[in-house]
């Protein structure tokens, strides 16, 4: 340490101790606010950070708060002398600092929480990252376990070299176990902690002969530099290699050899140079003297940068203190390091929960921790290397994951390679995606094409200006492994093994397909649903104005009628008030052959009331006692509400024909045995089915796959056709797109049924690492953007659509006219009716004729019977509906 550094520090040191008296004067927040700096070995350019982010704050004006100036107590500790680290943080601690930044290795991390933890003294360090619930630590280098288990599957490595030290702990080792034991990863991890040079070179040449290639690497820069040189001494840093380097500072790194070599290099950068922030201190930085800022003349590396963000979060957190206006003296307990039991700080949590809720930008972006003091929210850049240096290609964070990109000039560079030749773009022939024109011998080339996604590549070729011709698939499949070849068919073959570059097809994105070949966003969202033959309308029967209320209704109405009618005559009979003398007739000077008062609701008369009632026609009586006029009201009121609740339903079944499907859902076929159903032979409908963990579809695959004949088809074609040929036997699992599709189009006579089984998406499918992936990504985004794809869907299905609205047919529900079919029951009714009454009064007649007959024959044969004059004739009338007997003079 130089004299002038020691004379800053006594300086420090003094205006310390005079704002720490004073405040204990005053009561007041400090102008002077202590803190510790605690480091290690080889760390002098993170000294000099630490310098310079204090220097910048104790200078800045603050024009919204009064300032205040932070005075560091600096110690570089031995991390090997476990007594040199606790002298060093009791040293810290005697001076009364609130906070101390320090780093550590796995030889002191334990001893310095430990005492912070016991004391209430909050840790900010920039080392490594601990697996531990440290209360008082706070930890500002992220994890990188998550970004590198997304860049490994990203690249889908199943068999890889691990090299680590221990150093950092053994984190990311165990995340990589686990992982591996999930996605059953070879990965051979070697701990090269005690290695040397030749140890490095004779690992290699070793992994070498056993034609490892890729390898991940977990080391601290010294040993991470050291075995990159021996790979470049030994040849392997040329094509074919490809290293992932498990760090945050990949411009840190020296890898100018491996630019030259060809060898794929991959890592993490936490600091971005191109931000303001970034650059406004590399000005900064740049000027300052190296003799007195060692480290200086080269740029911050990430540790460096996370120390001079550590320096932030200090200050923020004591200005939110001062705010807050907590007391955050040391008084009384300011050199008990070694007291027994620990005397700990008392607004030491005060301290800590200031620390955990501070939420800046920092030169390593958001600087946002949880309550374990572990760093949230964070982004960090993926960097591959490239013949011209290191190369941005994406970033990671919590919420988003890896997501790849690609620079303006990067992509114009590779587009314009692209230009000189014709992409081959694969696709299957399937309407209405992919179909010959009429006369398409008359054309050539693309020119032959029609349907959506013939549309499509044309547009994502305007997009990214590349040359095309469209493939048909030899096999006419999309694409599935056989398992026991392990060899990729359809479209998706193509693209694995190099016949294709891009595939344009209803090509649906699955996790076993994702693994050999690279999807686009999805240009169409969809899932798996029924196709079964469209049932018969089912025709109105002759009684189907019946139809509006239940048998049970009618039932009920008819037992109604009877009672009412029963009770109706009852009252009557039994009611003085319905009982009348029949007025006698002008001329008349004697009454009727009986002195008895008639009463007009005899059994007949009241049936009739009531049916009169009901039909709403009423009829020439009526009650005239109280308790007959209640059985009427109450009568009146039922049909009321009957009839009007009949009227409200009868036009609805008499004018819609309903369709009764045989099956609604899934469950209704799995139930079932009469009708047969199957999916496409190769696809991922069929896979659905087969990883399926559900019940219902594990008992559905395992009638599929045993049926005979088989329920698979070749094409979707062929599936469709023998769901329209099996009379409502066979239904076809298909994609609701194709569903769709196809029942717009003629001859109408198949229909989608239930919802969908699963959702997924279509994808443009291009091979691993092809240039065209992110152009191609990008293409399909715009166009959703701009609706294009909506666009397209509804020109191919809808507006060419063969069978009208899906809803209401061909005419409007409300313009149909009835058919004979939907009334003939009432005719029936009328001509029975009509019928009936004919056959009764030749009845009545016949009865009445015999009866007159028998009557006047025993009249004129008894001799004491006088004659009647041979002018007159008295003819009995019977008034049977009224009970009414009398007679009546006729003159012949």
């Amino acid at each position: 340490m130089t004299e002038k550094m020691r004379i800053i520090l006594f300086s420090w040191h003094f205006l310390g101790l005079y704002s720490a008296l004073w405040g204990l004067a005053t009561g007041a927040f400090p102008s002077s606010v202590q803190i510790g700096g605690l480091f290690i070995r080889n760390t002098d350019q993170e000294y000099t950070a630490f310098r310079l982010a204090i220097f910048l704050h104790n200078t800045s004006p603050n024009a919204t708060e009064a300032p205040f100036n932070l005075v560091p107590h600096v110690d570089n500790i031995e991390t090997a002398n476990s007594f040199a680290v606790t002298n060093a943080f009791c040293s810290q601690y005697s001076r009364g600092v609130f906070a101390i930044f320090g780093l550590y290795d796995k030889r002191s991390v334990n001893t310095l929480t430990s005492f912070c933890g016991a004391l209430h003294i909050s840790l900010v360090t920039p080392s490594f990252p601990t697996e531990g619930e440290g209360q008082f630590t706070l930890q500002l280098r992220p994890s990188i376990r998550g970004a590198l288990l997304s860049l490994l599957d990203h690249y889908d490595w199943n068999r890889f070299v691990f090299l680590y030290d221990t150093d950092r702990g053994y984190a990311i080792l165990q995340a990589i176990m686990e992982r591996a034991g999930q996605n059953a990863w070879q990965v051979s991890a070697i701990c090269v902690e005690s290695f040397n040079d030749a140890a490095y070179r004779r690992l290699l040449e070793d992994l070498d002969r056993r034609q490892e290639r890729k390898y991940v690497i977990d080391l601290e820069p010294e040993r991470l530099q050291s075995i990159l040189e021996q790979a470049v001494s030994v040849g392997k840093h040329v094509k074919g290699y490809h290293y992932i380097i498990a760090n945050l500072g990949f411009k840190d790194i020296s890898l100018e050899r491996f630019m030259h070599g060809g060898a794929n290099v991959t890592g993490f950068q936490l600091v971005d140079f191109s931000k303001p922030i970034v650059i406004k201190l590399m000005q900064r930085w740049n000027k300052l003297d190296q003799r007195e800022y060692p480290g200086s003349e080269s740029p911050p590396k990430y540790t460096s940068s996370l120390t001079y963000d550590g320096v932030l979060v200090m200050a923020e957190a004591f200005r939110t203190l001062r705010r807050q206006k907590i007391d955050i003296s040391r008084r009384g307990n300011a050199g008990d390091c070694l007291a027994n039991p620990a005397a700990p700080w008392n607004q030491g949590i005060d301290m800590e929960r200031a620390l955990k809720q501070v939420r800046i930008q920092g030169l390593t972006g958001n600087i946002q921790f949880d309550h374990y003091g572990r760093r949230v929210n964070y982004t960090m850049d993926v960097f591959e290397l490239r013949s011209n240096g290191p190369r941005k290609i994406g970033y990671w964070n919590d919420i988003d994951k890896l997501v790849l990109v690609q620079n303006e000039n990067a992509l114009s560079n590779d587009s314009s390679a692209m230009e000189n030749r014709t992409v081959v773009v694969t696709t299957i022939m399937e309407g209405p995606y992919v179909m010959l024109k009429k006369n398409w011998e008359l054309y050539e080339g693309n020119d032959q094409y029609e349907g959506y996604c013939v549309d499509l590549a044309s547009e994502i070729a305007k997009h990214i200006g590349i040359k095309y011709k469209i493939s048909i698939v030899p096999d006419g499949k999309y694409g599935a492994r056989d398992p026991e070849t392990k060899i990729w068919n359809g479209m998706v073959g193509e693209l694995v093994y190099g016949k294709a570059e891009i595939a344009v097809a209803p090509l649906t994105i699955t996790l076993v397909r994702e693994e050999v070949i690279d999807f686009s966003k999805p240009f169409m969202s969809l899932g798996i649903s029924i196709m079964i033959k469209k049932p018969q309308k089912s025709k109105p029967g002759v009684f189907s104005f019946l139809d509006p209320l239940a048998y049970e209704i009618w039932m009920c109405i008819v037992f109604a009628y009877i009672g009412v009618s029963v009770v109706l005559f009852l009252v009557s009979r039994f009611s003085p008030y319905e009982w009348h003398a029949e007025e006698p007739e002008e001329g008349a000077t004697e009454p009727g052959p009986t002195d008895q008062p008639p009463n007009e609701f005899g059994i007949f008369n009241s049936l009739w009331f009531s049916l009169g009632a009901f039909m709403q026609q009423g009829c020439d009586i009526s009650p005239r006692s109280l308790s007959g006029r209640i059985v009427g009201g109450v009568w009146w009121f039922f049909t009321l509400i009957i009839i009007s609740s009949y009227t409200a339903n009868l036009a609805a079944f008499l004018t819609v024909e309903r369709m009764v499907s045989p099956i609604e859902s899934a469950e209704d076929l799995a139930k079932q045995t009469e009708i047969a159903y199957g999916t496409l032979d190769s696809g991922s409908t069929k896979e659905f089915f087969r990883r399926s963990k559900i019940a219902v579809y594990e008992k559905m695959w395992s009638y599929m796959k045993s049926a005979e004949p088989t329920v698979f088809t070749k094409t979707t074609a062929e599936g469709v056709a023998r769901v329209r040929k099996s009379k409502g036997k066979y239904a076809f699992l298909l994609e609701s797109t194709m569903n769709e599709y196809t029942e717009q189009r003629k001859p109408c006579d198949t229909m989608k049924v239930g919802g969908n089984l699963d959702s997924k998406g279509y994808g443009i499918a291009t091979p691993k690492g092809s240039q065209l992936r992110t152009p191609v990504n990008l293409a399909v985004l715009k166009l959703s953007e701009a609706g294009v794809l909506d666009k397209l869907k509804n020109k191919w299905w809808y507006d060419k659509g063969e069978c009208g609205p899906k809803d209401s047919g061909s005419k409007d529900k409300s313009s149909q006219a009835l058919s004979l079919s939907n009334v003939a029951g009432v005719f029936y009714i009328l001509v029975g009716g009509l019928g009936l009454a004919m056959l009764v009064a030749l009845v009545e007649f016949c009865y009445k004729s015999r009866a007159e007959a028998k009557r006047m024959k025993v009249d004129l044969s008894p001799p004491h019977c006088p004659s009647p004059s041979p002018s007159t004739q008295n003819l009995a009338t019977y008034r049977e509906g009224y009970n009414v007997y009398g007679s009546e003079g006729v003159k012949i």
